[in-house]
């Protein structure tokens, strides 16, 4: 078990407040899933101190943790208050996020009463992030199961998947087709971005949970076995998604578990290991 982020007991969130709480988390993890990730960047940014127990995803998932999370999947926290609340159990990663970020209002997220445009801000975020990211958890993992039963339901996400099952010229051409979704749902959302959701100097919620698949799509693109390199090039000749995307992969809070050549290298072990079977 490691302990990460702010060590000294004291309650700060980038200056904002925290109604005095002095939380004990414990975040079970692996670094390899963008899920997770989310929970982590969450963590960081609002400045957090937190223990860290890493669970092999390659294996089946010891009872002790699914006496913890019956589903067996990432992230999971612990969480309590000493003297306020009692331990809790908290699982899946936009849960586990939102409820972060509403614990400690920041820049992240506001509170929604902090201002009367508050609550507004909250629903453009989540409108976004319902465009761009599906709420099932759909990795490779369980790819197949989610394409037989077409449970893709948002906008965006599902192009991923259809474009790393396929190769040559499909594949291309699918790259297209999700360049093309992205620029008319994506790239009108980002228009006042600077560089992050809604003219934010700072990463918000959006980011939170966008940033984990962002930055994978751009290294497997780079990496080009499972996405092309020229799928990058159109990405990156969106001028909006452009600057939104490479502010968020030199975010340090985005890149401090990311660990590239090992999310490359597992992504085409699972993809490979998803074909094998069908």
């Amino acid at each position: 078990m490691a302990t990460n982020g702010a060590t000294d007991g004291k309650a700060a969130t980038n200056g904002h407040t925290t109604h005095n709480l002095h939380p004990h988390i414990t975040l079970y993890t692996n670094h390899r899933c963008p899920f997770a990730h989310r929970a982590h960047i969450a963590l960081n940014e609002l400045n957090l101190p937190f223990e860290e127990v890493i669970i092999d995803l390659n294996t089946p998932r010891p009872q002790w943790y699914l006496d913890i999370n019956p589903r067996g999947l990432v992230p999971a926290i612990k969480y309590s208050v000493p003297g306020v609340v009692d331990e809790e159990i908290l699982y899946e990663s936009g849960i586990v996020a939102r409820f972060l970020c509403d614990s400690f209002p920041s820049p992240l997220l506001p509170a929604s009463k902090e201002t009367p445009w508050s609550a507004l801000r909250r629903a453009k975020i989540d409108f976004f992030v319902d465009t761009y990211v599906p709420f099932q958890r759909a990795l490779v993992v369980i790819l197949p199961k989610l394409i037989q039963y077409g449970r893709f339901s948002t906008k965006i996400s599902s192009y991923q998947f259809a474009a790393m099952r396929a190769s040559g010229e499909d594949r291309d051409a699918k790259c297209k087709e999700w360049v093309a979704a992205i620029e008319k749902e994506i790239e009108p959302l980002l228009s006042d971005a600077a560089p992050f959701f809604g003219g934010s100097k700072e990463l918000t919620f959006a980011e939170v949970m966008t940033a984990p698949f962002v930055i994978r799509w751009r290294s497997l693109a780079k990496d080009g076995e499972l996405l092309p390199t020229s799928f990058l090039d159109a990405l990156d000749k969106l001028p909006n998604f452009s600057r939104w995307s490479k502010a968020m992969a030199g975010s340090d809070s985005v890149l401090k578990i990311y660990d590239e050549p090992a999310v490359v290298q597992g992504t085409k072990a699972k993809v490979q290991q998803m074909m094998a079977k069908q």
